[in-house]
């Protein structure tokens, strides 16, 4: 693994854990403020501004953000996001601590299987193949596009499909991968820092719906599935749009199973868990 690479993904494992422990401060903020409502955006956003623990959250999630996007100048995109879904665990250890829970059976496997993930993924860095493609600008404004039109649908047939919070935190995610994506082409430079501009909606949107989320939704149910699709949609972009290279022979088998697997870690801990049946009790005659 060259020098660059392990030095960025130190900075996407340091970003990880600002932004996940950042998702369980926010949603503590704002489970406690009046209802938010896209419909209601500037009295939704001074709720937020006025609250110095949703500020103060807001400002370790923009941190992460800084040491995300030095480490996207650094290394493939999804190289770095895998790292970032790796993270998930950070939030689903997090979540049970404030909550003063253990851990489930399905929330510690899937806390496991993310870092045996990310241990796949630094094996297969051994010999340091790694490196970013350009891609056509072209594909990649279809395929963001496809994700927003994907993120109105959630939305539109949320009613009858998805609980609120989840609704909010998978459009939210669509719409973060958006940002991740268009962040990472912004930083190629020349012509294609216009990606500025659906980064900024991107990041904006998602940020919006994940607090609406927060006080419809448990954190990890909401931001877990949110952090899911943030890493898991950017991961097949960087090999498909970016032409990301993948090492041949064993390595090569070694990246798309860490890729896999942290994925499926994040699928582990994304799902909620189901509440328990109570049987009700039986009346004499």
């Amino acid at each position: 693994m060259s020098p660059t690479i392990a030095f960025a993904l130190v900075l996407a494992l340091a970003s990880t854990t600002l932004v996940n422990t950042a998702y369980l401060r926010e949603h503590a903020a704002a489970s406690r403020l009046p209802p938010l409502s896209p419909r209601r955006p500037i009295a939704s956003l001074r709720a937020l501004l006025g609250d110095r623990g949703w500020l103060g959250a807001f400002a370790m999630e923009s941190g992460g953000f800084a040491l995300y996007v030095a480490a996207l100048a650094l290394a493939p995109l999804a190289l770095v996001q895998s790292v970032g879904a790796g993270g998930i665990g950070l939030l689903a250890v997090g979540s049970a601590r404030i909550g003063g829970r253990p851990l489930s059976r399905r929330e510690s496997a899937g806390t496991i299987t993310s870092i045996v993930g990310l241990l796949f993924l630094a094996l297969s860095l051994i010999d340091g193949g790694a490196h970013s493609g350009r891609g056509s600008a072209l594909e990649i404004a279809v395929w963001l596009a496809a994700t927003a039109a994907l993120a109105g649908l959630v939305l539109a047939g949320s009613a009858r499909l998805l609980s609120p919070g989840a609704a909010c935190g998978i459009a939210g995610g669509l719409l973060f991968a958006i940002g991740d994506i268009s962040t990472k082409v912004a930083t190629q430079g020349g012509a294609r820092i216009v990606f500025a501009v659906t980064l900024i909606a991107g990041y904006t949107l998602g940020t919006s719906l994940l607090q609406i989320g927060y006080q419809r939704g448990a954190a990890l149910s909401v931001a877990g599935v949110a952090t899911l699709l943030t890493n898991a949609l950017p991961i097949a972009a960087g090999t498909v749009l970016l032409h990301e290279g993948i090492p041949t022979g064993a390595l090569g088998v070694l990246r798309v199973l860490a890729f896999a697997t942290v994925v499926a870690g994040a699928i582990m801990l994304a799902r909620p868990e189901r509440a328990p049946v109570v049987e009700p009790l039986l009346r004499p005659g």
